[in-house]
């Protein structure tokens, strides 16, 4: 019997191991805190620990580790992640840099994000995408402004699954009462921004305590690892199908003379051929005629899905506009309240026009008001004139 066909052991189980790893999901994963809590060691010893290094790269890393390293005779895990020659030389996480790995069960995307306040832009980026954030505090510092914003960051963005990770515990001779004083002090900032930490676990990063395999030296310590914890994690967000439908439309799709169509990705609910959908900002109603996909036509899509939808009139849809579920349509208005986080060196100034970008669509528009500035520490509200980089406010 030729090799590689259904009777072949090897084969099968290589077929079999393929199968299992296409239906793993996949957990996005940002590590968030202040300059030199330990970002990229966290992630670099992650990855170590969990075998996710080939032997090439563990060769480069002991070589970058004796050029570049702060850790002696010691691998530099930092340096796993901090690719940039700039971050190397600084020792400071400048670009958000993105490694994958793999375990028996999951997945992983790991989001090394900058703790630089000068970077808090970068670290959005990697924050909007991630389904689950590692709060890292310094033992030896404690929670800081940074840690604060991060936080509140996370939580602005949505991102309800947050590990608060204790790092540096040696430091702190694995003192319990000074991580529950941690523990304490972040779930009260937390729960003031309507928040609930999912849970925290005292690590030593450069050690590698608690990281993979639990650690000796906290006893008292009776939760999990860092990895079974993320393995075990529910942060995964399922796709919201049973929610209104919205397709933002990216663009209208007409190959040949006697085909027209609208191209977008589905953010929810769902569509089915027949269907009754509303045209927003128009207002105008159509039904779907088809649904089209790369592998042909299908008589239903999902929230999830890139599809083109066929109207059975054609109705004018530019790129911008939202197919919706006529039932539950979209909001529509020229005016809104919002929380800014202002990212930019020069300031932001009400009455000045700027570009919106929402979905597909863009438009200029204007603040209005600046209604109150937020305080990072205290939460309290300011009353401002204009917002300066990293400002948070509410404006209309």
């Amino acid at each position: 019997m030729p090799k590689g066909t259904s009777s072949d052991p090897l084969a099968a189980n290589i077929t079999a191991y393929l199968a299992n790893h296409e239906r793993k999901d996949v957990l996005r994963v940002i590590v968030c805190g202040s300059v030199d809590d330990g970002k990229s060691t966290l992630l670099g010893r992650l990855l170590y620990e969990a075998k996710a290094l080939t032997q090439d790269q563990l060769a480069a890393l002991a070589q970058d580790s004796k050029r570049f390293g702060t850790q002696g005779e010691n691998l530099d895990f930092a340096l796993l992640v901090d690719g940039l020659t700039a971050e190397r030389e600084q020792g400071i996480t400048i670009d958000v840099a993105y490694r994958f790995f793999t375990t028996t069960t999951r997945q992983f995307v790991l989001i090394d994000a900058p703790g630089h306040e000068s970077f808090t832009s970068n670290m959005i980026t990697g924050l909007s995408t991630a389904d689950a954030a590692l709060i890292l505090v310094d033992a030896s510092k404690g929670v800081l402004t940074q840690t604060r914003r991060h936080l509140y960051l996370a939580t602005l963005l949505g991102v309800k699954h947050t590990v608060l990770l204790v790092n540096k515990m040696d430091l702190a001779a694995w003192s319990q009462d000074r991580f529950d004083a941690i523990v304490a002090e972040l779930e009260t900032f937390a729960e003031t921004l309507g928040h609930r930490l999912t849970t925290a676990i005292p690590i030593s990063a450069l050690g590698g305590d608690n990281i993979v395999t639990p650690s000796p030296k906290a006893p008292w310590f009776k939760g999990p690892t860092l990895l079974a914890h993320l393995e075990a994690s529910d942060a995964i967000p399922q796709a919201p199908h049973d929610q209104p439908l919205r397709m933002p439309v990216q663009a209208v799709n007409r190959p040949t003379p006697d085909f027209r169509g609208v191209t977008g990705l589905i953010t929810a609910g769902r569509v089915r051929q027949g269907d009754t959908v509303l045209l927003s900002p128009s207002g105008r109603k159509t039904k779907i005629a088809r649904i089209v996909t790369y592998e042909g036509d299908c008589p239903q899509a999902i929230a999830g899905q890139s599809v083109t939808l066929c109207f059975s009139d054609p109705e004018d849809c530019p790129r911008g506009h939202v197919v919706a579920s006529p039932d539950q349509p979209p909001g529509v208005s020229d005016q809104f309240e919002a929380t800014l986080i202002w990212m930019n060196q020069a300031p932001l100034l009400p009455g000045r026009t700027y570009a919106f970008k929402l979905a597909t669509q863009s438009a200029n528009a204007q603040i209005t008001k600046i209604k109150h500035k937020i305080d990072i520490n205290t939460l309290e509200k300011r009353a401002a004139d204009t917002l300066a980089l990293n400002d948070i406010a509410v404006c209309n």
